[in-house]
């Protein structure tokens, strides 16, 4: 049923050439968030919640 539906939605419509060009080239100049330096990484929190002993060693 759902692709009987899908069949009949109507399209996004045609985009033209020169604009899909215009907004490619738009979007490739844009300043992205991965050519920045990436961030130190974070300390990881070891705990768990529940005091432990350190085991001793046997004599």
């Amino acid at each position: 049923m759902v692709w009987v539906s899908w069949l009949g939605r109507e399209g996004r419509g045609e985009v033209d050439r020169d604009v899909a060009v215009r907004r490619l080239a738009k979007a490739l100049e844009k300043d992205h968030r991965a050519k920045q330096p990436p961030r130190p990484a974070r300390e990881t929190d070891r705990s768990t919640g529940i005091a432990v002993r350190p085991t001793r060693r046997a004599s």
